[in-house]
């Protein structure tokens, strides 16, 4: 036996205990054991990414501030991009991020994706210009992308069993609710005893223990047939979302039949369709398009798509609602629909799996859709004499049929993939989210300030622009919504039933191992 070197040293016992959990953690039966711990760490990641994408909202008038009063001096234009760049690199790197984390692991990729958020939560809280917060904002928007499509593919990967995977994506489906929900409540918090940093500040301890939990219990999984990258095709998806967002969040600003709005989506258009003849050119699409031949896939992202668009642009336009024309708080708007959240996450576990085991899925997202319809149409109701306890109605109302719709049409989603790709399953379902929340914030926000009216009463005048909009807004996210409900109604088939499953999870040391 050859002798070892003299300066070649064991690595150090702890190291290689962690080496050898790590491998433990690919196994069949220690998956079994602590998949729904799994599930409670991948929600933690989720939560946190929902929590920041409301948290800042309520420190917006404190970044307007000049520097001598504990602000930045930002301008309008710079608070929109402080929000908006974490939407575009958000949303622009999903499809790209999916892929990779089939590819080179998804548990890796999570982990990056929290190491980047903490970067970017440091830069965006020690920010001395509103520019330096918009590229903190940016790397948070990286972290974020790496993050998302990773909790919901290692989530299909542990559960195996059809129900048990069904109850654990509407579980995934209210956390998100309850930590957008959350970040206006926290944020108010943090701004009354801190200084606007806090905000960020707040994530890291959060990262810090998730990074540990991750570590501990989370198991890598990828694809096994390890595909060729498809650089070309990831760099047209980006683009192409890019361009479309910024037209959507451009064209309230700008107006929607500007040269600079316009000259975007031409360009979305051009990119997209270069991006499909790409993806059926090339032997290892990054995106398989085949997968939109089926309902489950093409319809479930629809209703997702449209459902996002309701939601986020009637949040929008109901926040300034509940300050401007009812006179609440920040913090008091944001307590106001907490509500909403619970009754969210709660008919999302505990009524609509069973519901959709029993009636179907289609049965089940076709109802929440009508639900959601009434609600959001509802809106058109309310105005400056409408008591509190009608618009916690009508927001619970909203909370119904989310909870209704979202769970089962995300499973719809990933039951047509491979699991072994549920990466690019994953991810399409957050862009869908992503591109129809900016779509609907963009159209939403601008019908609400191009309604204004006239009245006699100075204070009737100062709130009859968003009654007015309001009115309308909430009356087109009601139809647009409805729009869904015939296509989920005719091609959605009544029962899901999973993708059949080949080699998924990997051990530490690349082995599969088949279920």
């Amino acid at each position: 036996m050859r002798p070892a070197l003299p300066f070649v040293h064991p690595a150090p016992s702890f190291v290689r205990r962690a080496a050898g959990h790590r491998a433990d953690l690919g196994r069949p039966e220690h998956i079994q054991r602590v998949r729904w711990l799994v599930l409670v760490v991948l929600c933690a990641n989720l939560a946190l990414i929902a929590l920041d994408a409301t948290i800042l909202n309520v420190a917006l008038p404190t970044l307007r501030a000049p520097g001598a009063d504990g602000g930045l001096s930002a301008s309008v234009r710079q608070l929109q991009w402080i929000n908006e760049g974490y939407i575009i690199v958000f949303a622009g790197l999903l499809l790209t991020t999916g892929s990779l984390g089939d590819r080179f692991g998804r548990a890796r990729l999570l982990t990056c994706g929290l190491a980047a958020f903490a970067a970017g939560s440091l830069l965006s809280a020690l920010a001395s210009s509103p520019d330096q917060l918009v590229a903190g904002r940016c790397v948070m928007g990286l972290g974020a992308a790496l993050i998302m499509p990773a909790t919901l593919s290692i989530l299909s990967n542990v559960f195996t069993d059809d129900r048990e995977r069904r109850v654990a994506v509407g579980i995934w489906s209210g956390v998100s609710a309850i930590g957008s929900v959350s970040g206006p409540l926290i944020g108010g918090l943090l701004l009354s005893r801190f200084w606007w940093g806090s905000v960020f500040l707040v994530n890291l301890p959060i990262v810090a223990v998730v990074l540990v939990l991750v570590f501990l219990y989370v198991p890598e999984s990828r694809d096994p047939a390890a595909r060729p990258l498809d650089p070309f095709g990831a760099a047209l998806s980006i683009l192409t979302l890019v361009a479309l967002l910024f037209a959507i969040i451009e064209a309230p600003t700008h107006g929607w039949l500007s040269p600079a709005v316009l000259a975007a989506f031409a360009v979305s258009a051009v990119l997209l369709a270069v991006f499909i003849a790409w993806e059926f050119r090339t032997g290892a699409p990054m995106l398989d398009l085949g997968f939109f031949r089926d309902p489950r896939f093409s319809v479930a992202s629809l209703a997702i798509a449209l459902t996002f668009f309701g939601m986020y642009g009637t949040s929008f336009i109901l926040t300034q609602y509940l300050q401007d024309v009812l006179g609440l708080t920040p913090l008091g708007a944001g307590a106001l629909v907490a509500p909403q959240a619970v009754v969210f996450f709660l008919v999302a576990t505990r009524v609509a799996t069973p519901l959709a085991e029993r009636a179907g899925a289609r049965a089940v997202i076709t109802a929440g859709l009508g639900t959601l319809s009434v609600f959001f149409a509802a809106l058109a109701l309310c105005d400056s004499g409408t008591s509190l306890g009608v618009v916690i109605a009508i927001t619970c109302g909203v909370g119904v049929g989310m909870g209704l719709t979202l769970g089962p049409a995300t499973s719809s989603i990933m039951s047509s993939v491979p699991r072994e790709r549920a990466g690019v399953g994953s991810a399409m379902n957050d862009t869908t989210r992503q591109v129809g929340g900016a779509l609907g914030v963009a159209v939403l926000g601008t019908i609400l300030s191009s309604r204004p009216t006239n009245d006699e009463s100075v204070t009737t005048v100062a709130r009859a622009p968003s009654l007015s909009g309001l009115h309308a807004a909430a009356l087109t996210a009601g139809i647009v919504v409805a729009c869904a409900i015939p296509l989920v109604a005719r091609y959605l088939p009544a029962r899901q039933r999973a993708h059949p499953r080949t080699h998924l999870m990997r051990d530490a040391h690349g082995q599969s191992s088949a279920e």
